[in-house]
């Protein structure tokens, strides 16, 4: 089995790959980008990719969002939720010499409170990745990065300060892609679509398809289409039987120019 995954070794995502192998062999293919490791399976070089989809501070990662819409063949077949822990990396000899800080900008998010208690003074720098952000602590002493414990560990980068996320409880949900056709097998279904027109009540309309068959829609968010002002995609996680699902998808069909099941899976949720 072949897994790309977002890269490279040290991430949370590679944990994620980790956690969901559960000691499985497999071959695992980096990359830097969301972007590229979703095209790895689009373009059937891989098996299977490991991308982040939500964190419980942050809310959606669009790009993955975004890229799941554009790449009609690819299906969510499980996903997987990790605990994060976020550390602070640097090779510096105190905390108060440092003058920047690396991470990606969703872990930098995470920890904004930290870092305006704590290094009020250091700029802060996004990178591709957690784990690419400890690449450049070797340029300068005074440079840190935020990244895992792990990260540390393979880079061989002392950890100044662990658990520094803003929140104890920081969660992340990964989706597993590959492109097999979505089945209705799972304890939760991840759609989206675009609507037919724009004007007043056009979501309400939508949304109570579900709502009149008690379904329960634990994530409505709206990403812009790239195509006009003002016009959006509606990504949609929902909860319920699936024949009450399957009645709520044909009535919604009408109504879009747009809609795609991304996958009906099963959630790990890996402790602490």
């Amino acid at each position: 089995m072949d897994i790309a995954y977002l890269g490279p070794p040290g991430t949370f995502t590679e944990q994620a790959v980790l956690a969901y192998l559960a000691g499985q062999p497999a071959q695992l293919y980096p990359h830097h980008s969301i972007q590229g490791t979703l095209r790895a399976v689009d373009q059937g070089k891989v098996d299977y990719a490991v991308v982040p989809v939500e964190n419980s501070v942050e809310g959606s990662v669009g790009l993955t969002l975004d890229v799941m819409w554009n790449l009609v063949n690819l299906t969510v077949q499980a996903a997987i939720e990790l605990p994060i822990a976020q550390a602070l990396l640097s090779f510096s000899p105190e905390m108060s010499r440092i003058t920047r800080v690396y991470s990606h900008a969703q872990a930098l998010a995470q920890c904004q409170g930290w870092l305006e208690l704590n290094l009020p003074l250091a700029q802060q720098i996004p990178s591709a990745s957690t784990s690419e952000a400890s690449q450049y602590l070797a340029q300068d002493y005074n440079y840190a990065a935020i990244a895992s414990p792990r990260a540390a560990h393979l880079q061989n980068i002392p950890i100044l300060q662990t658990a520094i996320q803003d929140y104890p409880d920081n969660r992340t949900r990964f989706w597993i892609v590959n492109r097999t056709l979505p089945n209705l097998v799972g304890e939760r279904l991840s759609l989206a679509f675009s609507p037919r027109r724009r004007g007043p009540g056009v979501l309400m309309e939508a949304l109570s398809l579900f709502a009149q068959r008690g379904i329960n829609l634990t994530r409505i968010e709206s990403r812009p289409s790239k195509k006009l002002m003002g016009e959006y995609v509606f990504f949609i996680d929902a909860e319920g039987k699936i024949p009450l699902v399957q009645e709520a998808l044909a009535q919604l069909s009408p109504l879009t120019e747009g809609l795609r099941l991304l996958g009906c899976y099963q959630i790990r949720h890996v402790q602490g």
